[in-house]
Protein backbone atom coordinates (compact mmCIF):
# COMPACT_ATOMS: atom_id res chain seq x y z
CA UNK A 1 0.00 0.00 0.00
CA UNK A 2 1.33 3.66 -0.93
CA UNK A 3 1.37 5.63 2.16
CA UNK A 4 0.49 8.44 0.27
CA UNK A 5 -2.42 7.25 -1.67
CA UNK A 6 -4.01 6.29 2.29
CA UNK A 7 -4.00 10.53 3.77
CA UNK A 8 -4.88 13.87 2.08
CA UNK A 9 -3.41 16.99 3.15
CA UNK A 10 -5.46 19.24 5.87
CA UNK A 11 -5.65 15.73 7.62
CA UNK A 12 -5.08 15.58 11.35
CA UNK A 13 -3.36 12.03 12.34
CA UNK A 14 -1.89 11.07 15.47
CA UNK A 15 1.78 9.06 15.39
CA UNK A 16 3.88 7.88 18.45
CA UNK A 17 7.16 9.67 18.49
CA UNK A 18 10.15 9.10 20.56
CA UNK A 19 12.06 11.98 22.28
CA UNK A 20 15.60 12.58 20.53
CA UNK A 21 16.92 13.54 23.58
CA UNK A 22 16.00 10.65 25.35
CA UNK A 23 15.29 7.68 23.92
CA UNK A 24 13.51 6.04 26.81
CA UNK A 25 10.49 8.44 25.98
CA UNK A 26 8.11 8.17 24.14
CA UNK A 27 4.13 9.47 23.54
CA UNK A 28 1.52 10.07 21.24
CA UNK A 29 1.42 13.35 19.46
CA UNK A 30 -0.93 15.37 16.91
CA UNK A 31 0.49 15.81 14.08
CA UNK A 32 -0.94 17.41 10.06
CA UNK A 33 -0.64 15.89 6.86
CA UNK A 34 0.54 18.59 4.45
CA UNK A 35 2.09 19.02 0.66
CA UNK A 36 5.69 18.33 1.45
CA UNK A 37 7.26 21.37 0.58
CA UNK A 38 10.81 20.21 -0.89
CA UNK A 39 8.87 17.66 -2.59
CA UNK A 40 5.46 18.97 -3.77
CA UNK A 41 3.78 15.67 -5.44
CA UNK A 42 4.27 13.60 -1.58
CA UNK A 43 2.84 14.45 1.50
CA UNK A 44 4.42 14.92 4.79
CA UNK A 45 3.73 15.16 8.36
CA UNK A 46 3.96 18.29 9.91
CA UNK A 47 4.82 18.14 14.10
CA UNK A 48 6.83 20.55 15.96
CA UNK A 49 7.30 23.28 13.38
CA UNK A 50 9.06 20.25 10.81
CA UNK A 51 8.79 18.94 7.79
CA UNK A 52 8.82 14.78 8.29
CA UNK A 53 7.98 12.65 4.95
CA UNK A 54 5.51 10.87 5.10
CA UNK A 55 6.49 7.18 5.41
CA UNK A 56 6.21 3.64 6.34
CA UNK A 57 8.90 4.67 8.73
CA UNK A 58 5.74 6.33 10.80
CA UNK A 59 3.08 4.17 12.75
CA UNK A 60 0.32 6.74 11.81
CA UNK A 61 -3.22 6.64 13.23
CA UNK A 62 -6.30 8.35 12.07
CA UNK A 63 -7.23 8.74 15.47
CA UNK A 64 -6.32 9.29 18.85
CA UNK A 65 -7.60 6.31 20.91
CA UNK A 66 -5.98 4.08 18.18
CA UNK A 67 -2.66 5.56 18.85
CA UNK A 68 -3.24 5.65 22.79
CA UNK A 69 -4.08 1.94 22.32
CA UNK A 70 -1.32 0.81 20.07
CA UNK A 71 1.38 2.52 22.41
CA UNK A 72 -0.25 1.03 25.76
CA UNK A 73 0.61 -2.42 23.88
CA UNK A 74 4.26 -1.68 23.14
CA UNK A 75 5.12 0.48 26.23
CA UNK A 76 2.61 -0.34 28.71
CA UNK A 77 0.58 1.85 31.17
CA UNK A 78 1.62 3.25 34.22
CA UNK A 79 -1.48 1.55 36.44
CA UNK A 80 1.09 -1.58 34.79
CA UNK A 81 4.35 -0.32 36.46
CA UNK A 82 5.84 -1.42 32.85
CA UNK A 83 5.29 2.09 31.72
CA UNK A 84 8.46 3.23 29.64
CA UNK A 85 7.07 6.50 28.18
Amino acid sequence: MEVNQSFTPGQVVYIIIRNPHAQDVANVQQAAVVQNPDTPEELALFLHETYFPLSEEFAVFETEEEAEQTFYEAFGSPEDGDYYG
